[in-house]
């Protein structure tokens, strides 16, 4: 396994080695202000009480530019086999949890609704190969391969291409891009053209993004000043979806968090779990299956306080031994959302990653 890998479009990070394990991040955010790490690389798992995998890197190499991985092997032949839940049940769920929304009395008001497919593989995947499909076939993305190893997860790898980025700091500049309220991409040109012309004047979707963005100005605002946030959404695609999405700028006050307590800060955001965020969470984990690592983040952080931290979506856990993965999507549940579109957006989001490896989403009604 690499270890660690994080290809922006335009730079690569990578950490081999370990000299330091930490299941804590809030350890490894303290390690980095003492001086005692030179640099904190992993990932964060969904769920904030759970164990972190966090690496202090034996080496930590950042380069410019794109990643260009070598000539990529022919995959093995994978097929999905289980969907957790079916594609009943999960609409059955969404059904259950807007008769919640809708009830007045109810706190919440956007719960983030997720499923997985278990897929195997005809002989073992190598995480960097697989990491390399998925650069090549989303090349605007954030490529990630990380080692789940150290959260307790042995031999286990979270793989992804996500198009969120949750923070990046640079001395005391901050940048956020946070992406919800989303709608498939289609085939047709003409078609695809209306289908982000509909989604740009949802208000169904402008409402769910805007419970994220309100969300992350209230987090932000005693952290920073001059916090630039502009009043309405952009359009954002990706290969197989449409999102409304947010660049936020701010700059950090003195003492700065580094990027890893900025991360810590933000994570989960109402686009991963919903709002209150708090009470999203207790439902998530009282309802769902273990998501592990998905929804959770991916980055690092230096000595200086600089990094990136980008949102795990999009994204699998590849097994140790390298022939099963299980890989998940979610969608915001409003009050306002339908049990069959929110299926179907779940659906599309897999093939982000299962697109990858030419392996077929099963259809909605199975």
């Amino acid at each position: 396994m690499t270890g660690f890998l994080l290809a922006r479009p335009d730079s690569v990070v990578r950490g081999t080695g370990v000299r330091a394990v930490h299941r804590d991040p809030w350890q490894a955010a303290a390690a980095l202000r003492e001086g005692a790490a030179p640099a904190i690389a992993g990932a964060l798992p969904f769920d904030p009480r759970g164990p972190a995998a966090l690496v202090e890197p034996g080496e930590f190499l950042h380069t410019a530019g794109p990643w260009r991985p070598a000539a990529l092997p022919e995959l093995p032949r994978v097929r999905a086999v289980v969907q957790t839940p079916g594609p009943a049940e999960h609409r059955a769920r969404v059904a259950r949890l807007v008769r919640l929304l809708e009830d007045p009395g109810n706190r919440l008001r956007k719960v983030v609704a997720a499923r997985s497919v278990l897929a195997e593989a005809a002989s073992p995947l190598d995480p960097e190969v697989l990491a390399g499909y998925l650069s090549t076939r989303h090349p605007r993305a954030d490529i990630f391969a990380v080692d789940l190893t150290p959260a307790g997860r042995e031999g286990a790898t979270l793989i992804g291409a996500s198009p969120e980025l949750l923070v990046h700091r640079r001395g005391t500049w901050v940048e956020l891009y946070p992406l919800a309220g989303t709608l498939p991409r289609l085939p047709d040109h003409e078609a695809d053209t209306a289908q982000a012309e509909i989604l740009s004047a949802s208000a169904k979707n402008h409402a769910e993004h805007a419970f994220v963005v309100d969300w992350i100005a209230e987090r932000l605002s005693p952290v920073c000043t001059g916090l630039s946030i502009p009043r309405r959404p952009k359009l954002v695609a990706t290969h197989d979806m449409w999102h409304l999405g947010t660049p936020i700028h701010g700059i950090l006050r003195e003492p700065a968090p580094n990027a890893l307590e900025l991360a810590l800060l933000l994570h989960p955001t109402p686009a991963v779990c919903g709002t209150p965020t708090a009470d999203a969470l207790e439902y998530i984990t009282g309802h769902e299956e273990d998501r592990g690592f998905y929804g959770g983040a991916v980055g690092w952080c230096d000595a200086a306080g600089d990094g990136t931290w980008v949102v795990a979506i999009r994204s699998a856990e590849l097994a140790a031994g390298g022939q099963t993965l299980r890989a998940h999507a979610g969608g915001g549940i409003v009050a306002a959302s339908d049990p069959h579109a929110e299926l179907a957006e779940t659906t599309v989001k897999l093939r982000t990653l299962l697109g990858a490896l030419d392996c077929a989403v099963p259809p909605d009604g199975e």
